[in-house]
């Protein structure tokens, strides 16, 4: 499916507001059931659910059996996922909503700096340049400034 640059913007700033919300989301939760790993395991199965019903409904159901002949290291997004939901949280009731999703965006542009470097997983590589490592700069600045 392609989509214009746009539409990928809109659909990206709406999913860090889905984090924003998730994130708190989650943790009263985890503070409702007493469990923080219980509250991840509870939104994971209902995105899980979710996600089978809408793959099914558009007629992509038989390709998920694919994925049992995917590279092992593919399949570990749904790890890194699982990770993410429980680190944040965990962490929002401690950083607060913009310090947490500050630091979250620092987290994803140093590794989206190496990824692009090296060009990992079919990336195209981009250099590291001196104009991406100051706006890496300016968000680890707006995390000090979010936080003191």
């Amino acid at each position: 499916m392609q989509t214009s640059p746009l539409l990928a913007m809109l659909l990206v700033i709406t999913a860090g507001a889905a984090i924003a919300l998730q994130s708190p989301l989650n943790a009263a939760l985890g503070r409702h059931i007493g469990s923080s790993l219980g509250a991840a395991t509870v939104s994971f199965g209902i995105g899980f659910a979710l996600l089978l019903v809408v793959t099914i409904a558009y007629g992509h159901g038989d390709r998920l059996l694919e994925s049992a002949h995917a590279p092992r290291i593919l399949l570990t997004g749904g790890v890194l996922g699982a990770f993410l939901v429980w680190a944040t949280l965990s962490s929002v009731t401690v950083l607060g909503v913009l310090t947490m999703s500050a630091v979250l965006i620092l987290g994803q542009i140093a590794a989206a700096l190496v990824i692009d470097h090296m060009g990992l997983f079919g990336v195209a590589p981009r250099e590291v340049s001196l104009t991406r490592l100051l706006a890496a700069g300016l968000v680890a600045a707006g995390v000090v400034l979010s936080r003191y």
